[in-house]
C-alpha cells in the first residue's frame, strides 16, 4: 500500500487537533450563530419567494439562458439568500476583526456558491436520480477542495488496492471509472436520441430499417462510450481477458435466452417480415405491433391490452402478418337456409348486400357460392374485400345483419334442425312433429 496504517493515524490526528483548536476558539461560536441565522432567515426568504414569485409569467417574454437562470435561482431561493448573507457578514467580520476569525463564514460561503453553480449545470439533466447523484457527488468534490482536503482523500482512495492479473483495482479508479461512464452515457444518449429523430424523420426507409439503424446505432455508441471511459482512467482492456470465459459461460447458461431473444430481433429487423404497424395473429393473440424492442415486440390488442411477445416466439413459430405485402383483406361469411329458398335469389342477394357495405372493395365484388347441399339446408359461402384488415369482425358483423333483413323481406328461412317424436300408447298411435329452434 503506498499509504501504511502509521501514515493514516497521524493524517487523523492532525485533522482532530485542527478541528479541536477551531472549536475551542470564541469566534467559531460566533461565526456559527451568524450561519444558523443565515439559514433561518433563508428559509423564510424561500417560502415567501415561492409563494409570490410566479416564474411562468415573470420569465415569459425573458431570453432562454436569463430564464433558465432564474428557474434555478427560485428553486434554489433559499442556498442563494444564504449565501449571500453569510457573504455579507464574511466582509463585515474580515474587515472588522483578523481574516482568521471569519474562516467558517468563509467556507459556508464557497458550499453555497459551490451548490448554486452545480444546480445551474445539472439542470440539463433530466433524469431526477441522476441529477441528485451528480449534485452530491460534485457538491462533496467541491466541499473537500475548499477545506483542502482533496487531495489527501484522493490519496487515501489510492492507497488501497486489489490486484487482478495486470490490473490494479483501487477506489479511486472506481469512482473515476463511474463518473466518467456516467458522463460518456449521458452524452452517448444524446447522440442517440439526435440520431434517432433524424432517422425517423427520413420517409424513405421503412419503419422495420428505421428501428434496426437506431438499434445498430445505440449498441455501437453504448461500447464506444465505455471503451473511451474504461481507457481514459487507465484501465488496459486486456487485462479484462482473464474474464472473458466466465462471461462466455454465463451466457451460454443463463443468458441463452436473452441473446436468442436479442439475435432474433436483429433477424426480424433485417429481415422485414414483421414491423410496427403491422396487424398480426401470434397463437390467440391478434393486434397491431405498436414497438420492437431488444427482447420483445408488443402487439396492442385494440381493448386497452398489449401483448409483450418474445422475439424468439416470432421466429420459431407461425405468425399470420394480415399486412405483410397487402393490406387488402378477404372476408369470408359461412351461411345457410332452407331448401324452400332459389339458391340464385340466395347468391345475388348475399353479393348485393356485401356490395352495398361501405368498406367493401368496389374493384373487387363480392362473390358468393352454393357450396353443398346438407341434411338441413343449403350451404352458401359469401366473400368480398375491404381495403385494410382494421375492424374485420364488425365489417362482417354488419353484413350478416343486413343479409338477415333481406332474407326477412324475401321470406328465406334460416335452416334449424327438425326433431321428429313419436309417442306409443293408449288406443291410436299419436304421431307428432316438434320443431325445435337453434
Amino acid at each position: 500500500m503506498d499509504m501504511d496504517l502509521k501514515d493514516f493515524m497521524e493524517f487523523v490526528q492532525t485533522t482532530a487537533r485542527s478541528v479541536g483548536a477551531e472549536i475551542s476558539s470564541p469566534w467559531f461560536y460566533l461565526q456559527f450563530g451568524l450561519i444558523l441565522a443565515a439559514a433561518g432567515i433563508a428559509y423564510a426568504a424561500d417560502a415567501a419567494i415561492r409563494a409570490r414569485v410566479d416564474m411562468t409569467t415573470l420569465a415569459m417574454r425573458w431570453p432562454l439562458p436569463l430564464r433558465h437562470f432564474a428557474r434555478v435561482m427560485v428553486s434554489s431561493a433559499s442556498t442563494a439568500v444564504f449565501t449571500l448573507l453569510v457573504i455579507v457578514s464574511r466582509v463585515v467580520m474580515y474587515h472588522a476583526t483578523w481574516p482568521s476569525r471569519s474562516y467558517l463564514l468563509m467556507v459556508a460561503a464557497k458550499l453555497g456558491l459551490a451548490w448554486l453553480v452545480i444546480r445551474l449545470v445539472t439542470t440539463v439533466l433530466r433524469n431526477a436520480f441522476i441529477v441528485r447523484l451528480v449534485s452530491i457527488t460534485a457538491w462533496f468534490v467541491a466541499a473537500l477542495s475548499i477545506l483542502g482536503q482533496l487531495d489527501t482523500t484522493v490519496d487515501l482512495l489510492d492507497a488501497y488496492a486489489i490486484v487482478l492479473g495486470g490490473l490494479r483495482l483501487t477506489p479511486l479508479l472506481v469512482l473515476k471509472a463511474g463518473a466518467l461512464l456516467l458522463i460518456a452515457l449521458w452524452a452517448t444518449n444524446i447522440a442517440s436520441n439526435f440520431a434517432e429523430s433524424r432517422i425517423n424523420a427520413t420517409t424513405d426507409l421503412t419503419p422495420s430499417v428505421q428501428v434496426l439503424l437506431v438499434k445498430i446505432i445505440r449498441i455501437g455508441l453504448l461500447a464506444i462510450a465505455i471503451v473511451i471511459a474504461l481507457g481514459a482512467v487507465g484501465i488496459d482492456l486486456s487485462a479484462l481477458a482473464v474474464f472473458s470465459g466466465a462471461v462466455g459461460v454465463g451466457i451460454g447458461i443463463g443468458l441463452q435466452k436473452i441473446v436468442a431473444n436479442f439475435i432474433s430481433g436483429i433477424i426480424l429487423l433485417a429481415d422485414k417480415s414483421v414491423k410496427p404497424g403491422d396487424l398480426v395473429t401470434i397463437g390467440d393473440n391478434t393486434g397491431r405491433i405498436s414497438a420492437m424492442k431488444t427482447r420483445y415486440i408488443s402487439v396492442a390488442a385494440g381493448d386497452g391490452r398489449e401483448f409483450l411477445i418474445p422475439n424468439e416466439d416470432l421466429v420459431t413459430q407461425k405468425v399470420v402478418n394480415w399486412t405483410y405485402t397487402d393490406k387488402n383483406t378477404l372476408v369470408k361469411i359461412a351461411f345457410g337456409t332452407n331448401y324452400d329458398a332459389d339458391p340464385k335469389l340466395v347468391t345475388r342477394l348475399a353479393a348485393e348486400t356485401a356490395a352495398a357495405h361501405p368498406r367493401a372493395q368496389k374493384g373487387k365484388p363480392p362473390n358468393s357460392i352454393l357450396t353443398e347441399f346438407a341434411e338441413a339446408g343449403m350451404k352458401f359461402s359469401l366473400t368480398f374485400w375491404i381495403a385494410d384488415p382494421d375492424g374485420m369482425d364488425n365489417v362482417k358483423s354488419d353484413v350478416m345483419l343486413a343479409l338477415w333483413d333481406a332474407f326477412k323481406r324475401e321470406g328465406i328461412r334460416v335452416p334449424y334442425p327438425v326433431r321428429e317424436i313419436r309417442i306409443r300408447g293408449g288406443a291410436l298411435p299419436v304421431e307428432t312433429t316438434v320443431e325445435v329452434p337453434n
